[in-house]
């Protein structure tokens, strides 16, 4: 069964009397919520048959109902726009522009549509001449801890939201059928493309600089990866629940660029999400600072370089980079991670691994805190869980 960003599968028959979430349980990513099979990095629902819970982020729960008895509708009319997902300013007096993650109730988790926002916002922020810096953060808490994955799973049984994501909507053409290898795959290759919105910072000829704090899992932390300049607050947790639950991600090559292979196989042989302070040490960041200092110390970073160089220098420079990256394969990589996304069917569990089939049973919620418990508290993903005793 495959899991996650880009996996085409059909999910399990599963009973529809199995316990519901507590109400008032606070969720945390690298939850595994969905008893139909699905994984979603930061968990804002569960699955029960052909019904959703949604819980929201004070603890309470909405029933939504399924779509044709197809798929599960997970509350998508109340989702916001991509303009209230990604907002973004510019100002000419000083060339700098900001993008802002604006999801806070879910842990800045973007939308398919966002994320297509997201590409074309830095598409356009190459060619104008009013920017020169592109700042990157996020609201709340957290920079963000992943991509809005029930959304994605609802594309398993729409192929028109499949096609609306490889931005293909309208045209005539048939989306590959279940059952072929196809299916899981196009979007799964999709996604090593810049314009599907997981790596445009690799192609932004202006100079990027993300603002880390809190959770920086999944698709935020693509972002981390991708981006010239990462300062973060002493809190940032980075990582991808992927690892405990799947075993890789998109930008895999690029985390073995940026942290080096012996921290980042770490990082994947454990599961465990590294610190700020650990991520320092392997030359990932720029900067750490106290949270309380963190919005400064970017503003102070992105008015420096603003006014370094003109802008013309700066695209030079970034082709410089951009050059130097691809002769280490970060593309090829994307392309090879693609491939790994689309096989993950192929996978056997062991006896004692997580794995939803054999979890359903017993309560997917339970299962995965206790597969966080087996874990020392500092390797552990959810920031409660950190806290308490081993």
């Amino acid at each position: 069964m495959a899991r996650g960003l880009g996996m085409g599968f059909d999910p399990p028959v599963v009973s529809a009397d199995l316990p519901q979430t507590a109400a008032g349980e606070r969720l945390e990513p690298g939850m595994v919520l969905a008893v139909t099979g699905y994984v979603w990095e930061h968990g804002v629902g569960a699955v029960f048959g052909r019904e959703a819970v949604l819980i929201t982020d004070d603890g309470h729960e909405v029933l939504t109902t399924s779509r044709s008895g197809r798929g599960t509708e997970m509350a998508g009319s109340d989702r916001p726009s991509p303009e209230e997902i990604i907002l973004y300013h510019k100002d000419p007096a000083t060339k700098i522009a900001t993008i802002t993650f604006n999801r806070p109730d879910y842990l800045n988790a973007p939308t398919s549509a966002a994320r297509l926002r997201y590409a074309d916002l830095l598409r356009g922020a190459s060619v104008d001449n009013d920017v020169k810096v592109v700042v990157i953060r996020g609201v709340g808490d957290d920079l963000g801890s992943g991509a809005d994955l029930p959304e994605f799973m609802e594309g398993v049984d729409s192929p028109e939201l499949r096609l609306a994501e490889l931005r293909l909507d309208g045209a005539d053409v048939n989306y590959p059928p279940k059952g072929t290898f196809r299916n899981g795959a196009t979007i799964s290759a999709w996604y090593a493309n810049v314009q599907a919105g997981n790596r445009p910072l690799q192609e932004l000829k202006k100079i990027s600089i993300v603002e880390a704090k809190g959770y920086c899992y999944g698709w935020h932390f693509y972002q981390a990866a991708d981006a010239d300049l990462v300062i973060a607050s002493d809190d940032t947790l980075f990582g991808h629940p992927s690892f405990r639950y799947y075993g890789w991600g998109p930008r895999m090559w690029t985390w073995v660029q940026m942290m080096g292979l012996r921290k980042f196989s770490e990082m994947v042989f454990t599961g465990r999400p590294f610190t700020a302070a650990d991520m320092e040490k392997c030359n990932f960041l720029n900067k750490v600072v106290p949270r309380d200092q963190l919005e400064a110390e970017v503003d102070k970073y992105a008015t420096a370089c603003a006014r370094n160089r003109p802008v013309d220098t700066v695209f030079m420079q970034k082709m410089f980079f951009e050059v130097y990256k691809q002769h280490q394969g970060e593309y090829m990589g994307s392309l090879l991670s693609a491939f790994f996304e689309s096989m993950g069917s192929g996978v056997a569990p062991d006896t004692d691994d997580l794995m939803l089939d054999a979890a359903i049973d017993s309560g997917l919620n339970n299962a995965v805190k206790d597969n966080d418990s087996r874990f020392p508290p500092d390797f552990r993903l959810s920031k409660s869980s950190r806290d308490q005793d081993g």
